[in-house]
């Protein structure tokens, strides 16, 4: 089945698709781990940059704003001291969330798999890297072979 024949990517290979920008969006590198963190409960930012782990402040920022835009995280600021502001999942965030989630079950189920394909890759691309260089060598001809005043 090719992409086309689904119908609702009538462009998904042009630059600016908006389902591509979305798509993007929610399957960014933290675009995923924010969804993921955000199926379970809602969170503080802080709470969530620990839950995501390794994500700057900066980047959770721009991210959390992308997805809110986007319609899927909802941002809630309580008129609070100290101010305290919780993400939580939309009605559609949470939709795509669990979509994302299984795929990354789908990850873990045939990470094994995966990894069978890595290496079968890796050897055949070492084995065929091997042999383009003995292919290169093989008509070269040695030092101690060549005509005086040439070398190989």
């Amino acid at each position: 089945m090719k992409v086309s024949d689904l119908g609702a990517w009538p462009d998904a290979n042009g630059r600016m698709c908006p389902q591509r920008l979305v798509l993007e969006h929610i399957t960014s590198r933290w675009g995923v781990l924010v969804l993921i963190a955000l199926l379970e409960r809602p969170y503080r930012f802080s709470e969530l940059r620990r839950e995501v782990g390794g994500v700057s402040e900066k980047m959770l920022t721009q991210t959390l704003r992308t997805l809110e835009r986007d319609g899927i995280v909802h941002r809630e600021a309580k008129p609070v001291i100290p101010p305290r502001v919780d993400y939580s999942l939309t009605e559609l965030g949470r939709e795509a969330a669990e979509l994302v989630c299984a795929l990354g079950h789908w990850t873990e189920r045939r990470l094994s798999a995966v990894q069978v394909a890595r290496e079968a890759y890796d050897e055949q691309k070492a084995h065929d890297e091997q042999k383009a260089h003995d292919e290169r060598t093989e008509h070269v001809p040695h030092a101690a072979y060549a005509p005086r005043g040439q070398s190989g």
